[in-house]
């Protein structure tokens, strides 16, 4: 198990060191002493991000984390930044750092090129659209990084690629996740510390009812922080660090807020013409819209009249609508503005000109002033014209003013309709989790400073469990790695193993770094099954079976860079591992899946797309339950030394057509009609159309022609298939109970679901056709007892296996239930004694 332990280690999920160690007395003395350590730590990372509170000197850190790369390693560093912000870099070069001179503006490859200096600056666009090769450089810094927090966004799909490779890479932002956690792992993605798609898996929940609903696990957020903490520095003042607060105190912060009414009698009508009774902004995309339109005039006058009552004071109006700037020039015509289509160098002299303290009022959009801009010199007043859902823009505009160096009081007004009200709440419910997010991190800089050892040490705590073994008559349940369980246990003594494996990598079941669903990739899941696969030969009677549940895996385009949705055929590489282990591989059961559930799921198989392009849409994912065999000591016949045998007066030759045929059609009255179909309640249409289809001449348009009835009717769900056709072979089940799993009864109790079960009628199936009475039936993946808790009431022994230990616990319950009802005594025992 040496080899194993070994393994395992592997899989600590901790950012590995890429860079160098550097010398304290080489970083330029006018940093502060945080600022020195964080330069000194992304160094030595090599791909870092500063994850800083505004006004800690991110500039400064960056031009110095750029000059030292390019003293130790040569070449040239490139700092990438939002329009409108190269004056501070300018002024911390020459009047902080003190450098001879500033660094260098460019717009493509030749000014790169042609360049005296080493250090040279550009904005996103010029990246982004291609003029500026970032592999050129080797050292990459993006400031103000906040752009990469979406995941489809065009800015972080191009720049995973384009910066792909660059050695030394800094990003730096004072709000990396203001909306969901997993918008961290983007910044992951990017600085190439693990992949985007296997961060997803390895900390996040996926909803099996909706597609990209992910949470984070309960059981993984610790873990998920300490990754966190190993490729990115979370510090909101310098006494995080160890160091005195001198100078970076905050002053305090007030916030205004003004709530202009509205006519709820001009609210209108919904789409289906039924009269609305309050105007509501939250209610979608065209309500929010029409809200902002038609309240752009009472918003901009109490802006106005806040600015009129305080003519000493300095503002930034902040605004989101080109409607919404016009109307705020001519209410305050003294106002200086900036837009979009404007001159760039004029746009730049504005900001550089309030920033300065030259210019009283300037408008500005957050989108264009919003990151970067240090306006807290002779500002500390600022107005939002208007709310949105953008959490990222209002923040990072607020700290334009709210940051270290600002000696007022700090006064923030926020005008929104009365309509806007949900909008508002959902806003500071996002400030709320952004300050929990970063106390989260704090405390854990507070707890181990800068050192990965440390948080790698803390990381390796969670690997191995405890073993735990629960044994009545009927059954053994073992809370442990189901590869030292199996290793444990004697050759040759299980009569069939039943078993839904992990899919690969596609869910986590435990925070053990044993869990098998805590791997990479596909290939090196396979690998910790390498370390399994053997001793299930092994257990295995011989001539006995081994049914194994799987399903093949979406991958999505935006993480595969197709564009489009592909299929992993998890399946068929599960059957080439467990042949390459000596099991013979003998059959495949195919069991149907509902293609309306799947697409709620995974958005990969849309209406809409299909009639768009129909080249790029497949079809729906079945699950399969794949058969092998080990082979018996006499090949000769082939039956297995102890053969699972059946009395032919009890298992008649009319059950063996059916069970054969895998197909049990439901008994009772006479065939549909179509008509029948159509009047039918939807809850009983699914069953009503499975049997209808098996009993008649398949015609395609026929099919159709009767959803395409139903749907006229409002009978044809949006949540599910209900004209699913039957099955005709026996290699596919069509008649499995999707909800017929233990779930139903976690549900009840509101403990905790399981993330993939296996349903009931497929292990009943698998146990009445491959096992006789009083066999042992193994499932190394026992997840809530499904398997051996289905054994015990069906007459044979039961073993399982399970690393989670929630799902252990709640699993012993079904089994000691199960037990009792097998142990029950009868009126007949009582007599026969």
């Amino acid at each position: 198990m040496d080899a194993y332990l070994e393994f395992l280690k592997t899989k600590i999920d901790i950012a590995q060191e890429s860079g160098f160690t550097v010398d304290p007395a080489e970083i330029s003395s006018a940093l502060k002493p945080h600022q020195r350590d964080a330069v000194i730590w992304a160094l030595k990372g090599g791909r870092r991000a500063l994850f800083e509170a505004f006004g800690l000197g991110k500039t400064c850190q960056e031009l110095e984390f750029a000059r030292i790369v390019v003293k130790h390693c040569g070449g040239k560093a490139l700092i990438v930044m939002p329009l409108g912000i190269k004056q501070e870099f300018i002024h911390d070069a020459l009047e902080l750092l003190g450098w001879p001179s500033v660094p260098e503006y460019v717009r493509n490859m030749a000014e790169v090129k042609a360049a005296a200096g080493d250090i040279l600056i550009t904005n996103y666009e010029r990246v982004r659209d291609g003029d500026i090769d970032p592999t050129y450089f080797p050292a990459a810094i993006l400031d103000e990084a906040s752009v990469l927090r979406s995941f489809g966004s065009k800015t972080y799909q191009t720049f995973l690629d384009l910066f792909k490779g660059v050695p030394y890479k800094l990003v730096a932002t004072a709000t990396p996740s203001p909306n969901k956690y997993k918008e961290l792992i983007h910044y992951a993605g990017f600085l190439e510390v693990m992949d985007t798609g296997q961060s997803l898996t390895r900390f996040f929940q996926r909803d099996s009812t909706k597609a990209n609903n992910l949470t984070l696990y309960p059981h993984k957020e610790d873990e998920f922080w300490l990754w966190v903490a190993s490729w990115a520095l979370f510090i909101t003042k310098p006494s995080d660090l160890g160091y005195d607060d001198t100078g970076f105190d905050l002053p305090p912060m007030e916030i205004r807020y003004h709530e202009i009414p509205v006519d709820h009698a001009t609210a209108g009508a919904d789409k289906d013409g039924q009269i609305k009774l309050i105007r509501e902004a939250a209610a979608g995309l065209p309500d929010a819209a029409r809200e902002k339109r038609e309240s752009i005039s009472a918003r901009v006058a109490k802006a106005a009249q806040i600015v009129n009552d305080e003519p000493e004071n300095h503002f930034v109006l902040w605004h989101d609508l080109e409607a919404e700037r016009h109307e705020i020039k001519k209410a305050l015509p003294a106002a200086v503005d900036i837009y979009g289509s404007q001159d760039l160098d004029t746009r730049e002299q504005r900001v550089i000109d309030f920033s300065e303290g030259r210019t009283r009022l300037f408008a500005t959009k957050k989108s264009l002033s919003g990151s970067g801009c240090n306006f807290q010199r002779h500002c500390h007043r600022a107005i939002f014209i208007g709310i949105d859902y953008e959490f990222n823009d209002f923040i990072q505009a607020v700290h334009r003013i709210y940051r270290f160096l600002q000696k007022e009081r700090v006064v923030i007004d926020i005008i929104y309709t009365e309509s806007e009200k949900q909008i508002l709440e959902v806003l500071l419910q996002k400030w709320e989790q952004h300050k929990y997010m970063t106390e989260k991190m704090i405390a854990i800089v507070k707890k181990y400073g800068l050192s990965s050892a440390s948080i790698q040490e803390k990381l390796m705590r969670t690997m191995g469990v405890k073993r735990v073994e629960v044994k009545e008559n009927h059954y053994k349940a073992i809370n442990n790695d189901c590869v030292d369980e199996t290793a444990r246990m004697d050759e040759n003594s299980v009569a069939c193993i039943i078993t839904s494996i992990p899919f690969g990598n596609h869910y986590e079941y435990s925070a053990s770094y044993n869990d098998f669903g805590h791997n990479p990739n596909t290939k090196k899941f396979f690998l910790q099954m390498d370390f399994l696969t053997p001793n299930l030969l092994r257990v295995l009677r011989p001539g006995r079976v081994m049914c194994i549940h799987v399903k093949d895996r979406v991958l999505f385009g935006n993480a595969t860079g197709t564009g489009m949705p592909t299929i992993e055929p998890f399946h068929a590489l599960c059957i080439q591992h467990y042949m390459n282990h000596g099991f013979q591989y003998f059959g495949m059961i195919t069991v149907v899946t509902d293609v309306v559930r799947e697409n709620n799921q995974t958005y990969r198989l849309g209406w809409s797309e299909q009639c768009k392009d129909g080249t790029k849409m497949g079809v729906g994912c079945p699950e399969y339950i794949l058969l092998f065999r080990k082979l018996p000591s006499d090949t000769s016949k082939a039956y297995a030394d102890v053969p699972v045998t059946k009395s032919k007066d009890d298992y008649t030759r009319a059950q063996w057509q059916i069970d054969a045929h895998a197909f049990w059609p439901s008994s009772g009255g006479r065939r549909l009609t179509k008509d029948e179909l159509s009047v039918m309640p939807v809850n009983r249409l699914q069953a009503a159309y499975r049997k209808y289809s098996c009993e008649t001449i398949y015609d395609y348009n026929e099919h159709v022609e009767l959803a395409k009835k139903l749907d006229e009717k409002g009978k044809l769900p949006a949540s599910f298939m209900v004209v699913a056709p039957g099955s005709w072979s026996d290699e596919v089940w069509d008649d499995i109970n999707r909800m017929r799993t233990l779930n139903t009864s976690q549900s009840r109790k509101r403990q905790q679901m399981h993330v993939c079960p296996l349903q009931i009628d497929i292990v009943e199936r698998l146990i009445n056709r491959y096992t006789n009475k009083g066999d042992v039936v193994y499932d190394p993946f026992g997840g809530l007892m499904t398997v051996p808790e289905c054994a015990v009431r069906m007459g044979r022994y039961g073993i399982g296996c399970e690393l989670n230990t929630d799902y252990f616990r709640d699993g012993v319950g079904y089994l000691k239930a199960a037990e009792m009802k097998v142990g029950m005594p009868t009126l007949l025992d009582f007599l026969e004694a």
